[in-house]
């Protein structure tokens, strides 16, 4: 058999760091992990080529090579997924989908598609390659169990070109313990943290180790730290002495839930790990709101003071942030604007809230006739699926209102300065290549001489050379990240 998969564009948002990328030479910021690793899952003799279309073209030689078309995405992917299926079918071929957007939204491709695998492709795909072999297909192939990660298989990364991409990824679980009302994690991954082994963790970073990849590696987790004994008994202190024998090639970034302020051990175990980073939900800082949501792992205790402890412990936070809820009133969007500044998170994703289907939030609104249309799947595009309590108009103009101040370069590089004043990193794991010195010059250019935040940039420099010299590399990232963000959220 002849695999063609498929990874539909992204298109223009704020984890795509379209703006940020050029200044590395890189394509993507991240790779296909899932339909790398359904790769990893197929036919060892089959013959399999990946095309992702956020680094290269799909041409047509390439859909009349395949027997299959396999495609896999999430929401935010929808309008590229319409244009692959398309074109596929303009060559005739057949055409077998999976991923987030066809696991919670199958009924609207029955009619495209010749077979979905929906679920997790280690419990699903299976059935499809049986049925295959005895010439038996069926259209769906679901089913209501999780896969034993145990068995899951690494990522196939002999199919994409490494240097392309400004981070790898890895998985250690899915599933996050928590149950807040408008995440679809439950319904895709369940509540039960499930996990791989040491050996499994240590053989997938191997085969970044041998393929020459030194950097960034996002641990993709829904929570990182759903099970914090198994982290710090087991897979951190194995990561550890791995990084030490090899010098550390590697530093990470993952998710996680704001209780990781209550555990030292764990952070410090962390920190020596080699993470940078951690993107936690904050969501709001309203209790009511919080309540709402379910969000409960966030009520009844000081927000400011849990980022600065994991700050202090020398990990970054990147915060999300909701406005939309029931119970937002007309203060949330100054309230919000100066806890983020006050906080120091400077890479801070806020948006306006979005019901996915199959979540606990999409059926209570549609119970209550609130619903408008399916999500766009990217919550910082300015745009809602629902009817809020809050006067449209209003919540509309508060959120870029609160954009608007966030991203201003004064007030951006004053987060930037406040977050380098608390960040205390244990180690310094970067390793300063010919990309990040091209990087650098690049901001000096676009930033330092031609655009109007070069009085802030110069400031920021100026500043981290003489108090903080050893965060200089972080401070240069961070301007960067700003300009990228900018110019997202210009279009809002």
């Amino acid at each position: 058999m002849k695999i063609l998969l498929i990874w539909p564009k992204f298109p223009e948002t704020f984890w795509s760091f379209k703006y940020a990328l050029p200044f590395l030479n890189k394509k993507a910021a991240y790779p296909p992990l899932g339909l790398l690793t359904v790769a990893s899952l197929l036919p060892k003799d089959w013959q399999k080529k990946l095309i992702d279309l956020n680094v290269k073209k799909l041409k047509d030689e390439n859909l009349k090579w395949a027997d299959f078309v396999f495609i896999s995405a999430m929401i935010l992917q929808k309008k590229s997924v319409n244009e692959i299926i398309e074109r596929s079918k303009k060559f005739g071929k057949k055409i077998v989908v999976g991923g987030p957007l066809f696991t919670t939204g199958f009924e609207n491709y029955l009619k495209d598609i010749d077979h979905l695998i929906l679920g997790e492709a280690e419990i699903t795909l299976p059935s499809f390659l049986e049925d295959l072999k005895n010439g038996n297909l069926k259209k769906i192939y679901k089913s209501e169990k999780f896969a034993d990660l145990k068995f899951s298989p690494p990522p196939l990364w002999d199919l994409i070109d490494l240097k392309k991409y400004a981070s790898m990824g890895i998985q250690y679980s899915r599933g996050c313990p928590f149950n807040c009302e408008f995440c679809d994690i439950l319904v895709l991954c369940g509540r039960i943290q499930r996990t791989k082994t040491k050996n499994q963790i240590l053989n997938e970073l191997n085969l970044l180790y041998e393929r020459n990849w030194r950097g960034g590696v996002f641990f993709v987790d829904d929570n990182f730290i759903g099970n914090k004994e198994k982290l710090k008994r087991e897979i951190l202190p194995a990561i550890i002495e791995w990084q030490a024998d090899r010098k550390y090639p590697f530093t990470f970034i993952t998710q996680a839930s704001i209780n990781l302020a209550d555990d030292e051990d764990l952070m410090k175990l962390m920190a020596k790990t080699g993470f940078k980073s951690v993107f936690i939900g904050i969501e709001s800082i309203e209790e009511e709101s919080l309540k709402e949501c379910g969000k409960f792992q966030n009520l009844n205790r000081d927000l400011l003071n849990s980022i600065k402890i994991i700050h202090n412990h020398g990990l970054e936070v990147q915060g999300g942030f909701i406005l939309g809820f029931d119970h937002d009133k007309i203060s949330i969007f100054e309230k919000i604007t100066n806890f983020i500044q006050r906080s120091g998170i400077v890479t801070c994703m806020v948006g306006l809230l979005q019901a996915p289907p199959m979540t606990r939030l999409y059926q209570r609104l549609k119970k209550e006739n609130r619903l408008l249309c399916e999500p766009s799947g990217d919550n910082t595009d300015g745009t809602l699926n629902f009817i809020p309590k809050m006067r449209k108009e209003i919540l509309i103009s508060g959120y870029k209102k609160v954009i608007k101040t966030l991203y201003t370069p004064k007030n951006y590089y004053q987060r930037i300065i406040a977050f380098l004043k608390e960040y205390k990193p244990k180690r310094r794991f970067l390793k300063i290549d010919f990309d990040h010195i091209l990087a650098f010059l690049k901001s000096i250019w676009n930033l330092g001489i031609i655009r109007k935040e070069r009085f802030y940039y110069w400031k920021l420099l100026f500043w981290t050379l003489f108090k903080r010299p050893s965060l200089f590399p972080k401070a240069i990232e961070l301007a960067i990240f700003g300009f990228h963000f900018r110019k997202t959220f210009e279009k809002i």
